[in-house]
C-alpha cells in the first residue's frame, strides 16, 4: 500500500473529509486531494504532522508493508466496534430510562385512580386536585432525576 492509499484509509478511519484533514494540517483541501491521488507527497513537516495526527510513524507512511496494512485495518475495525458498542450502550440506557419514566408515570396514574375512588367514598373535594397536582410534580421530579442520573452515569450498562 502506497502513501496515498494509507492516507485515504487513515482519514476515512476517523470519518474525516478531505476538508477536515486539511484544516487540521493547515493546508488546502486540494493539497490533501493531490496527496491522496498520488500526484505529490507532502513536505517533510506536513508528513511529520500527518504521522502525529494519525499516531503512526513516518516510516509506516512511506514504506509499503502488508503487515502494516493488516494492523491498520484491524485497528479501524476495533475502532468501529467500539463506536458500535458505545451506540448500543447509549440506546440501551435510553430504553432503560424510558421504562423507568413510564413506570413512574404509571405509578402516578394508579395513585390517581385510588384517590379518585376515595373521592367518591369520602368528601374531600377541596384536597383532591391539589393532591393530584402535587403527586404529578413529584413524579415529574423523579423522572427528571432518573434521566439526570442515568445520563451522567459513565459505567458500562
Amino acid at each position: 500500500m502506497e502513501f496515498a492509499e494509507k492516507l485515504i484509509v487513515l482519514r476515512k478511519s476517523r470519518e474525516w473529509t478531505q476538508e477536515q484533514l486539511a484544516e487540521r494540517l493547515n493546508v488546502s483541501r486540494q493539497s490533501v486531494s493531490k496527496w491522496e491521488s498520488g500526484q505529490v507527497l507532502p513536505e517533510t513537516e506536513k508528513m511529520i504532522e500527518v504521522s502525529r495526527i494519525f499516531n503512526v510513524t513516518v516510516d509506516y507512511l512511506l514504506k509499503p508493508s502488508e503487515i502494516d496494512e493488516l494492523s491498520l485495518k484491524t485497528e479501524i475495525l476495533e475502532q468501529r466496534q467500539k463506536q458500535m458498542l458505545a451506540r448500543e450502550q447509549k440506546r440501551a440506557r435510553l430504553l432503560k430510562n424510558g421504562l423507568y419514566s413510564a413506570a413512574a408515570y404509571l405509578s402516578f396514574m394508579a395513585v390517581c385512580f385510588v384517590l379518585h375512588a376515595l373521592y367518591f367514598s369520602l368528601e374531600w373535594t377541596i384536597w383532591l386536585r391539589p393532591l393530584i397536582l402535587a403527586l404529578f410534580l413529584i413524579t415529574t421530579a423523579i423522572v427528571i432525576l432518573i434521566w439526570a442520573k442515568k445520563s451522567t452515569d459513565t459505567r458500562p450498562q
